[in-house]
């Protein structure tokens, strides 16, 4: 597996950069993310962030993952989010939240969750919540079950906006873009998570690719065997021909550029449900993030 990727690290020691909210919330990190996620259901309307706000809230979101808090915090500010530290009341760890501070457009745009106070080492995106139902609830689970971690969560239906404008897996000008964007100048891999009816021309398990990349990269082949070790059936996307590859992802080409690690994971509906073939296919997610997590990183 392609374990000789560079982390980011949340500063631990020095001045004020690592300095605590003075009242951390305990929550059940697990219903907070899924419960944002799905306020998408609700359709409300969606208006992209316009470039400057973008600029500032990757910038913003640099900081934080370069362990500037203080920096992050101002930064933030200036587009209508915060940084919020959280603990899990049943794990004890804790994340940093990066999201809207009002119930205004901003809410909308999504948020960032990382692991706190500790290297950032992968990413697991949810671009369509709701949508492609029960990728938020997968996303969380695996965000908690594997440290070293940031989730990316958009925060609008995919059909929500003007034409296409709120589906972010295919759009550039939007704050889910500008995030994993800043997470992939760190040559951080990541997980984009998706959701497929099953029929007859699509009898798998999961769909697997690099996204616009067409040939396989050790992670994605690992994933596989993973997952078929786990009897469920998958398509490779390298060495097949199936459908729902990725190819046009915005953020799997962004990736593709950088030469950054990235899979696109399309899950049939009881791989995502609460049912024991989700359990397999969360456990060879799991396992791969936990290579990730352990990596002897540069």
């Amino acid at each position: 597996m392609s374990l000789a990727m560079a982390g980011c690290r949340l500063s631990t020691s020095g001045g004020d950069v690592t300095a605590h909210p003075k009242s951390p919330e305990l929550v059940d990190f697990d219903r907070r993310v899924v419960d944002y996620a799905r306020r998408a259901a609700e359709r409300a309307p969606y208006t992209p962030p316009s470039a400057a706000d973008r600029a500032r809230l990757a910038l913003g979101v640099g900081s934080l993952l370069d362990g500037d808090r203080s920096g992050a915090e101002r930064l933030l500010a200036a587009v209508g989010f915060r940084v919020t530290r959280l603990t899990d009341a049943v794990s004890g760890r804790r994340y940093d939240e990066v999201a809207a501070r009002e119930q205004g457009p901003e809410a909308r745009w999504g948020r960032l969750y990382v692991s706190a106070g500790a290297a950032v080492r992968w990413s697991v995106q949810v671009p369509h919540p709701v949508s492609d139902r029960d990728t938020e609830a997968l996303g969380a689970h695996l965000m908690e079950g594997t440290p070293h971690g940031a989730l990316v969560l958009a925060g609008a239906h995919r059909t929500a906006g003007r034409g296409d404008a709120a589906d972010v897996a295919h759009r550039t000008d939007s704050a889910f873009h500008a995030i994993v964007l800043e997470l992939q100048k760190r040559d951080l891999p990541g997980i984009q998570l998706h959701g497929f009816a099953k029929n007859g021309s699509r009898p798998y398990d999961a769909i697997l690719s690099t996204g616009a990349a067409r040939t396989a990269s050790r992670d994605a082949t690992a994933l596989a065997d993973l997952m078929e070790g786990r009897a469920l059936r998958v398509c490779r996307g390298w060495s097949a021909p199936c459908p729902l590859e990725g190819a046009t992802n915005a953020q799997g080409r962004s990736a593709q550029r950088r030469g950054t690690p990235f899979l696109h994971v399309e899950l049939a509906p009881r791989t995502r449900a609460d049912t024991p073939a989700a359990d397999r296919a969360q456990a060879a997610l799991a396992t791969l993030l936990a290579t990730w997590s352990d990596a002897d990183r540069p």
